[in-house]
C-alpha cells in the first residue's frame, strides 16, 4: 500500500510542532516537502528521515544564542 500523503496541519501534530513551525522550516531549514496546487504535501518518512539527519536541529547561531542566556 502506498505512504498517504500528510497535510501540514498533520505533518505537524506527528512532530509536536505548529503548523506555522512547519512553514517556517519549509523556507528556513529546507523541510521536505511537496507543493501540490497551492497546498503542502509531506510523506512521513521523508520527514522522519529529514528529522533523524538533524535537519529540525537548531541552527548553530540559535545554539549560540540559548548559550548566552
Amino acid at each position: 500500500m502506498a505512504e498517504p500523503w500528510l497535510s501540514a496541519e498533520e505533518i505537524a501534530a506527528h512532530l509536536g510542532i505548529t503548523k506555522d513551525t512547519v512553514y517556517d522550516w519549509i523556507a528556513d531549514r529546507k523541510m521536505p516537502a511537496h507543493r501540490v496546487g497551492r497546498l503542502w504535501k509531506f510523506q512521513t518518512s521523508e520527514i522522519d528521515e529529514w528529522v533523524r539527519g538533524g535537519g529540525a536541529a537548531p541552527e548553530s547561531h540559535e545554539r549560540d544564542d540559548r548559550a548566552d542566556a
